[in-house]
């Protein structure tokens, strides 16, 4: 696989790295960040992917969260994937909440949406092979969250691959989108109407039939102004019925938007650090 470097930088004492490969996965070019701290010039570092939101490219939370200095000082890499295929041929939709930018960590299997939109394969196994044999990182010690979208994502993928993900956060996630606007215009469009493919993308559902053999931790602003699509309740009364081990904490005053994410980035990042040591 090649890479192209389109930019490295230096960033509290580590590098701060944007590439690009074709995906096999998508059928077409795909972007994605790298920060790499400075431990990873002696030798492998564990791993935490932050999957973005909608809208999102892989530059949001790499410019925005406010996570390399603390991932510099926990010795931990942070990956950050693009949200969907983009280009020249790739459908789309005029609502930001379809289509490109929104890609729902799902592998679409309908019209005109699949044969691109394959972005669970594309995080979960082609985007993962390409930075392991590209970066100092340990498969060992990886762990996911993501904010909104990207925070469904990172507990789907987490639930349905525990034996790979060591740990998990999520930042105000899309948390029972089978029952939300968040989720069933996507899931109609990218996996048709038959409902029972839905449910591995639900983590609510997920919670209640087979939860996370570790802790989880969630953070969702009370004064969030998509609560009424994230539906936190629905994934807490999942977690409360199911006794898992975590915390999902309502943040009082913090809203849906990065200047969230940055306030409690640190949490999470060392939330991870310990269970990847």
């Amino acid at each position: 696989m090649t890479l192209e470097t389109l930019s490295e930088n230096r960033s509290f004492g580590g590098t701060q790295g944007v590439y690009r490969h074709k995906s096999q996965a998508t059928g077409t070019d795909m972007t994605f960040a790298v920060y790499l701290p400075p431990d990873a010039e002696r030798g492998p570092v564990p791993v935490l992917w932050y999957l973005s939101g909608l809208t999102c490219t892989h530059e949001n939370a790499m410019t925005k969260a406010g996570a390399q200095q603390l991932a510099a000082e926990a010795g931990i890499a942070l990956i950050f994937p693009d949200t969907s295929p983009r280009g020249e041929g790739v459908a789309n939709d005029e609502a930001y909440d379809l289509g490109q930018g929104a890609g729902f960590y799902v592998n679409a299997t309908e019209d005109p949406w699949k044969p691109h939109f394959r972005m669970w394969d594309y995080v979960v196994d082609e985007l993962p092979g390409v930075v392991f044999d590209s970066f100092p990182l340990d498969r060992e010690a990886q762990g996911i969250t993501g904010h909104s979208m990207g925070g469904h994502g990172a507990l789907t993928i987490a639930m349905t691959h525990p034996d790979r993900y060591r740990s998990v956060s999520a930042f105000s996630p899309i948390a029972n989108p089978t029952e939300s606007d968040w989720g069933r215009k996507q899931f109609s469009a990218y996996l048709g109407e038959d409902r029972t493919t839905w449910r591995p993308h639900d983590a609510t559902l997920l919670m209640v039939e087979r939860g996370y053999p570790g802790e989880i931790l969630i953070d969702q602003g009370a004064d969030d102004q998509f609560l009424d699509l994230l539906k936190p309740e629905s994934l807490a009364q999942a977690m409360a019925a199911r006794r898992q081990p975590g915390w999902l904490r309502m943040q009082p005053g913090y809203d849906h938007s990065y200047w969230f994410v940055q306030t409690f980035m640190a949490d999470h990042v060392l939330w991870h650090a310990e269970r990847l040591a």
